[in-house]
């Protein structure tokens, strides 16, 4: 496939979001969109509202400095107020009009790093609902967000409904597409060492920047080796000494480490999963970064120096698996959970688990072979057997070009099939 950007700078590209989000503004008086910086929360915003305005230009800002009730009431609704935390009064009376009216579709709230930490003391709670923007998926990638997702077709457990994305794959493919990531700024417009600096530059400004406006005064170089350590423990069950010990940190920092990440919105903990049907379970987490692009860059790899390393690539793939499924997972109607499973000393273990409401569960393994045999599901038969008709589906996701059926519940299917 190769790499190449998107010429076409000016064209919107869908997200999954979007049929959720004009749905949830018939009902709903006010959304915030939180996300990574640079994940595209505005550019969604502004689809779908009246008025903008952009709170970081003074012109814009100053009648809301000044009255923000009145300025709020003189616009066309539903009303993008973008950069929010640069005028905190402007929440004040957002709470205030709601409560006064709580009609749907009058607003929608996008900021920055620091709206996170300023907006932790607001009341929002009834008033405005959060939504989660992610990374753009190869779906909304390549145009493809009408068709089922893989969690919707996951809990129709039918075999038949994973066939590979058109076009040819293989290993070296799909590094390629993980290692360009989902930043809609570096994805869809730039390609090579453009794509290579804007990602370089994104760290930088998250490493001395955007963290200095949630921890005041942070050792900025310990809090970018601690990132190096969370780029080479992505996707894995690490034991957290491990990479205290690498990162060179006490549990306390690493922890306040840890909480920072998640407050950019740059990391995610996936949670063990637990069974009363299973036993000697691990409870311990799998950390995520929310971009393989971002891993890539942090361990300084191209696609050659990933192939190389068999521990990398399987934490590049499972990665950029969890990275489209993240967002399908947070829009389905049926409220899955996402987990992993991991037995003590490692006799089983299954890459990602989604557990849907009902007691159903589906699961996935991500293999780096273009050639899966039963053997790759055994981890999967082995959950199947014990969980009996509460398992839908397990899907082994590889690097080949077919899919085919693997045993009873059980299906193997290219990696591509997660955009088709």
């Amino acid at each position: 496939m190769g790499e190449s950007g998107n010429a076409q700078v000016n064209i919107y590209t869908e997200r999954l979001i979007d049929t959720r989000l004009a749905a949830a503004l018939s009902e709903l008086s006010a959304i915030m969109l939180v996300g990574p910086r640079a994940s595209g929360k505005t550019t969604t915003a502004r689809r779908h509202v009246a008025s903008v305005v952009c709170l970081d230009r003074a012109a814009e800002a100053g009648a809301f400095e000044a009255d923000p009730d009145a300025a709020l009431r003189r616009l066309p609704e539903p009303i993008l107020l973008d950069e929010w935390q640069e005028v905190p009064g402007v929440l004040g009376a957002v709470k205030r009009a709601v409560d006064a009216d709580a009609r749907p579709g009058r607003f929608i709230l996008t900021g920055s790093v620091r709206a996170e930490v300023e907006g932790a003391t607001w009341p929002a709670t009834g008033r405005v609902v959060r939504w989660p923007v992610f990374p753009l998926t190869r779906r909304e990638i390549e145009g493809r967000v009408g068709r089922p997702t893989l969690i919707e077709r996951l809990y129709q457990g039918d075999l038949e409904a994973f066939r590979p994305a058109e076009g040819q794959f293989d290993l070296g493919d799909y590094i390629d597409l993980a290692l360009v990531g989902g930043f809609p700024g570096a994805a869809l417009r730039l390609a090579g060492e453009a794509r290579r600096l804007w990602l370089a530059g994104y760290l930088d400004e998250v490493v001395h920047r955007d963290t200095q406006l949630v921890m005041k005064g942070i050792d900025t170089k310990r809090f970018a080796t601690f990132l190096e350590v969370e780029a080479w423990g992505s996707a894995a069950v690490t034991d957290a000494k491990k990479l205290i010990d690498a990162a060179h940190l006490d549990r306390r920092t690493f922890d306040a480490y840890e909480e920072l990440l998640k407050r950019l919105h740059l990391g995610e903990s996936v949670p063990g999963w637990w069974s009363s049907r299973l036993t000697r379970l691990v409870g311990a987490e799998k950390r995520y970064l929310v971009d393989t692009s971002l891993v890539a860059t942090l361990l300084n790899v191209e696609v050659a120096g990933v192939m190389k390393d068999a521990a990398i690539l399987g934490r590049i793939l499972d990665s950029f698996v969890a990275m489209q499924l993240r967002p399908e997972v947070a829009l389905s109607g049926h409220r899955p959970k996402l987990y992993h499973l991991r037995q003590q000393e490692g006799r089983h273990e299954v890459d990602l688990v989604i557990e849907f409401g009902g007691g159903k569960v589906a699961a996935i393994e991500v293999k780096a072979t273009a050639a899966p045999a039963a053997d790759d599901a055994r981890h999967l038969a082995w959950l199947r057997d014990r969980l009996g008709d509460q398992f839908v589906l397990g899907l082994v996701l590889h690097t080949g070009p077919q899919d085919f059926v693997l045993g009873d519940r059980l299906v193997a299917a290219p990696i591509s099939t997660l955009w088709n």
